[in-house]
C-alpha cells in the first residue's frame, strides 16, 4: 500500500480562491480600535482593527481570508487576511470552496 505525498494531501484538500479561517490567539490592545495577535506557524507580528471593547488576552479569534498559494513540496498555504500570511496546512479550516463561475453565454456563437 503505497501513502500519499504530502503534496497531494495539501492540494487536494485546499486549493487557491478556497476561504479558510485561522484561529489566532489575542496578545493584548494596541490601540483603541487596534488588537495584536498571535497567528500559529507565522513568525512576525500581526494586528487587527477590533472595535469591540471586552477582548482579555488569550481569547481565541478566528481570521478569514482567501488561499493565494498553496505550496506543494513544504505545505505552506498563503492566506490573504489584508496582507499575504504564509501558514502551515494544518492551522487551516476550510470555509467555503471556491466555485469558478458559470459561463451563461457560450464565447462563439452557432456555427453556420
Amino acid at each position: 500500500m503505497t501513502r500519499p505525498r504530502l503534496a497531494d494531501m495539501v492540494t487536494g484538500s485546499i486549493k487557491v480562491g478556497d476561504t479558510v479561517a485561522i484561529t489566532a490567539t489575542i496578545r493584548r490592545r494596541v490601540t483603541d480600535d487596534r488588537v495584536s495577535v498571535t497567528i500559529p506557524s507565522y513568525g512576525q507580528p500581526h494586528s487587527i482593527v477590533d472595535r469591540t471593547t471586552k477582548v482579555a488576552k488569550g481569547q481565541p479569534i478566528e481570521l478569514v481570508g482567501d488561499v493565494t498559494y498553496v505550496g506543494e513540496k513544504d505545505g505552506k498555504v498563503t492566506v490573504n487576511l489584508g496582507i499575504p500570511v504564509t501558514v502551515d496546512r494544518d492551522t487551516l479550516r476550510l470555509v467555503t470552496r471556491y466555485v469558478p463561475p458559470k459561463r451563461k453565454t457560450p464565447l462563439m456563437g452557432k456555427a453556420t
